[in-house]
């Protein structure tokens, strides 16, 4: 079968999304902070939409016990998750743009792989992480767009899952309340509607919709 080009792939976003619309999303670059089961999810959405370039951030390699929730395959075991997603995301999107980094995040190199973007997405799993991250953004990047998520384990009902405008510049996906330190488990239906809203905020922030 032939692979169609980029320009028919771009066309074919423009008659459905409409031209300056899509140019919206081309001209886009969004981080994704950890690529778990909210961070392959959040990256093959905004591959799919047509985000011009993504930065993959993520230190872990793939367990067994990822399949269950995160967009990997049995056969990508024991592959580092960023080299793994950016062989996913490539077949399903080859002209997306796309830098990985195979390194732990943290205060030391923040701003060095973050300022590139200008939606950032936190999809880390330890309550810590995410807040230190969310921390240094509000503080040291405040003109950055910061797209969190807090609450997506269980199965606590669909409807709870939420998106919720913090600030101007940041916004905060999920039920605020459950998590796997509390005993509940993460299903994939429901890691994957926290991410849905997250992949969605960016779309709406991209387009100017600001509103919740």
């Amino acid at each position: 079968m032939k692979i169609p080009s980029e320009n028919e792939m771009k066309k074919a976003l423009y008659d459905r999304i409409g031209k300056e619309h899509q140019r919206k999303f081309e001209d886009t670059t969004v981080a994704v902070c950890g690529l778990g089961g909210l961070g392959s999810n959040i990256a093959i959405s905004l591959a799919r939409a047509g985000i011009g370039k993504l930065i993959l951030i993520d230190f872990d390699k793939i367990d067994i016990t990822n399949l269950n929730r995160q967009q990997y395959k049995f056969c990508q075991i024991g592959r580092y998750k960023t080299d793994a997603l950016l062989e996913n995301i490539k077949e399903i999107s080859p002209y997306t743009k796309i830098q990985t980094h195979t390194v732990k995040l943290n205060e030391n190199n923040y701003y060095t792989l973050l300022s590139p973007a200008d939606i950032i997405c936190e999809a880390f799993d330890a309550a810590e992480e995410k807040s230190k991250l969310v921390d240094f953004v509000m503080e040291k990047m405040a003109d950055k767009y910061l797209v969190a998520a807090s609450g997506m384990a269980g199965l606590g009902s669909a409807n709870s899952i939420k998106t919720k405008k913090i600030t101007n510049y940041f916004y905060l996906c999920g039920d605020g309340v459950s998590d796997v330190g509390n005993g509940d488990t993460l299903y994939s239906s429901r890691v994957m509607l926290c991410a849905s809203h997250q992949a969605h905020t960016v779309l709406r922030i991209i387009s100017e919709k600001f509103d919740i």
